[in-house]
C-alpha cells in the first residue's frame, strides 16, 4: 500500500515562510519523480513543483519559481517544498504526488499517487 503523507500546512502572514514535507511509503521511490500541485477555493488543480528522484532536476511553476524551492532526501523517502514569500494568493490545499515515471512531469495525470492534503492560509 503506496502512502503519501503530507504535513507543515498552516496559517502564515503575507511575506513568511512554510516548509511542507511528503513522506512516502510502501514504494521504492528511487526511480519515481515526485510533484506538488494546489487546489485554491474555485479553481482547478494546478502544479507547483517536481524533481526527479535520481538526479535531483527540478521544474517549478512560474507563479512560484524564485519563491518556491522542492527538494527531496532520498534516505528518508521524503520531498520537501520550501516556501518563502508567502502571497495570499497561495492559499490553497497543497498535495503531494508520486508520479508513475523517472522524469517530472506538469500534468496530474502523470501522477499515480496522492497525498491527502495539507492546508495552506496566507493572510494579507
Amino acid at each position: 500500500q503506496v502512502q503519501l503523507v503530507e504535513s507543515g500546512g498552516g496559517l502564515v502572514q503575507a511575506g513568511g515562510s512554510l516548509r511542507l514535507s511528503c513522506a512516502a511509503s510502501g514504494r521504492t521511490f528511487s526511480t519515481n519523480a515526485m510533484g506538488w500541485f494546489r487546489r485554491a477555493p474555485g479553481k482547478e488543480r494546478e502544479f507547483v513543483a517536481a524533481i526527479s528522484w535520481s538526479i535531483g532536476r527540478t521544474y517549478h511553476a512560474d507563479s512560484v519559481k524564485g519563491r518556491f524551492t522542492i527538494s527531496r532526501d532520498n534516505a528518508k523517502n521524503t520531498v520537501y517544498l520550501q516556501m518563502n514569500s508567502l502571497k495570499p494568493e497561495d492559499t490553497a490545499v497543497y498535495y503531494c504526488a508520486s508520479s508513475v515515471g523517472s522524469l517530472p512531469t506538469t500534468h496530474p495525470s502523470g501522477y499515480d499517487y496522492w497525498g491527502q492534503g495539507t492546508q495552506v492560509t496566507v493572510s494579507s
